[in-house]
């Protein structure tokens, strides 16, 4: 199934049917996502300008703890809760 075949059915469905296909695309990634990322894995945090590498320390149900450099001159770092949705595992692993 190609892109354009996907866009062309997703052209002929109704709002309520995009938000469910939507929803399950959602569902979809966090799976992807939580099956592919492990304690002490490098990932990428993904945001809508912006991809900041992190180490996952901790993985909860629905969200990571994420240990990110926050200031790299000192080094300092800080833990964030980031959804599974945002992460995306780096090639390689720690």
């Amino acid at each position: 199934m190609t892109v354009e075949k996907i866009t062309k059915d997703l052209m002929g469905l109704t709002i309520s049917e995009l938000t469910q296909v939507q929803s399950m695309i959602q569902d979809i990634k966090v799976m992807k996502a939580k099956s592919g990322i492990n304690v002490g894995d490098k990932v990428y945090i993904v945001q809508k300008t912006k991809k900041r590498l992190g180490t996952v320390t901790k993985i909860n149900k629905t969200k990571a703890i994420v240990e990110m450099v926050v200031n790299p001159i000192s080094g300092g770092t800080a833990l964030y809760t980031v959804p599974f949705s945002m992460l995306q595992p780096t090639k390689e692993a720690a």
